[in-house]
């Protein structure tokens, strides 16, 4: 009973459009108070969650995220691959997916790269002739291969709370997200062809060589990170604090970093990361109390009375995921759900990294749905357009992601096949 109501007291709330890290820690205390538990005791335990040495890389990677924007190394990208893809037709669109999986080396984060980028692409598509679904659309769907590709944040988190190796999630993470990029190109190229109006460009020699020189530099981040820690070099909080000093570097190198830049990017690593762990502290503290009325076993017990095929498993912690991102933050979602579905999924035998990769894509996908999408409000404050808008030109860059998922749920070998030639 006291389950029941601390469940409808978070929906309340929810409901009420609460912060979701106040929905989470209100009801929470009050549940510890009324079982004549230490609200102190409480207190200590979401404020031991959130100093978790692993999440330590959180506000590195995002400070990462925030110096390369303010760098603008994400217009030098766009210009770059505009130079290169400039005879192709429908460039633009593909353009939007190559710079999202340029930036995502160092972002780590879809809102960061739909802030970052949406307001170069959008503007320069609309001027183009494109739709404004198609913009939107392509924009918003191509950022969520940030929090996949590594390094992503959602990775971090996810292995400091199952306890798994950084390296071996974010390894097995590349080829999902390479193939989410594929998708999303193939995705384009069927849209471009229903519209005559979108032609090719002529290409310039000259700005090719010219925007080079403007990248040549950062594109050397991916190379220090990944290959550090894929390599064994640094851990990836090691990594995260190399790629800060080296993004730092080649912003004070080329110019184009200024000190009121770096004033914000700092102001804007400290509020992101405040709400993160702030969530994940009170997420943490309702884990507890969920594992303190036997959820995970009592879940257990049901999912082996369904089925006892890890297939089916994947495929209804996938369902989970779909409906329970339209509705809460991504970041809850997995501090909440991560220490319940861990140990059924070992009970089913399914390996902890492709649980991981299987939850993060589903959860992302989450983040183009309404009504808590939150890059759609992101992009749709950037383009000036209606969430409505915005959501009907995301739904055809949706399916790629979705495939993904399946294929990961179908042949989960395959997600572990890049860390096992590894050996992480």
């Amino acid at each position: 009973m006291s389950l029941a109501l601390l469940g409808i007291a978070i929906a309340v709330l929810l409901v009420l459009r609460v912060p979701v890290a106040f929905a989470f820690l209100g009801p929470s205390l009050a549940y510890m108070i009324i079982e004549g538990q230490s609200a102190g005791m409480a207190l200590r335990y979401v404020g031991n969650a959130a100093a978790s040495f692993p999440l330590l890389a959180v506000p590195l990677f995002i400070l990462l995220g925030a110096l390369a924007n303010h760098a603008g190394i994400a217009d030098r990208l766009f210009r770059f691959a505009m130079a290169v893809l400039a005879k192709v037709r429908g460039n633009l669109g593909y353009v939007a997916v190559g710079t999202s999986v340029g930036f995502s080396w160092m972002s780590g984060s879809a809102v960061a790269d739909a802030a970052a980028l949406g307001k170069v692409q959008i503007p320069a598509m609309l001027k183009a002739g494109y739709g404004r679904r198609f913009a939107t659309g392509v924009s918003a769907s191509s950022s969520l291969i940030a929090p996949v590709m590594p390094p992503s944040i959602p990775a971090v988190i996810f292995s400091g709370l199952a306890a798994v190796s950084t390296g071996a999630l974010f390894a097995a993470s590349v080829v999902p997200a390479i193939l989410m990029a594929a998708g999303l190109c193939i995705v384009v190229w069927v849209l471009v062809r229903r519209n005559p109006a979108i032609q090719a460009g002529r290409f310039d020699k000259a700005e090719v060589l010219a925007s080079l020189k403007g990248v040549v530099l950062p594109l050397f981040a991916p190379f220090i990170i990944l290959g550090g820690i894929l390599g064994g070099f640094f851990t990836p909080t090691e990594a995260a604090a190399v790629g800060v000093v080296y993004i730092l570097l080649v912003g004070i190198v080329q110019r184009s970093l200024s000190f009121k830049g770096f004033i914000r990017s700092l102001v804007e690593t400290v509020t992101t990361t405040a709400g993160i762990m702030l969530i994940v502290a009170s997420a943490s503290l309702l884990g507890y109390i969920l594992a303190k009325e036997r959820l995970p076993q009592m879940l257990t017990e049901f999912m082996f009375g369904i089925t006892s095929n890890p297939t089916v498993f994947l495929a209804l912690c996938v369902v989970l995921c779909l409906i329970l991102g339209t509705v809460i933050d991504a970041t809850a979602i997995l501090t909440l759900i991560v220490p319940i579905l861990m140990p059924i999924a070992l009970r089913y035998e399914v390996d902890p990294i492709v649980l991981g990769v299987i939850i993060i894509i589903s959860l992302m996908i989450g983040l183009l749905t309404p009504p808590v999408g939150t890059v759609l409000f992101v992009t749709a404050a950037i383009s000036k357009t209606r969430i409505g808008e915005v959501f009907r030109g995301c739904l055809p860059f949706i399916i790629p992601s979705l495939v993904i998922v399946i294929l990961a749920v179908l042949f989960p070998d395959a997600v572990l096949w890049l860390p096992e030639v590894l050996g992480l």
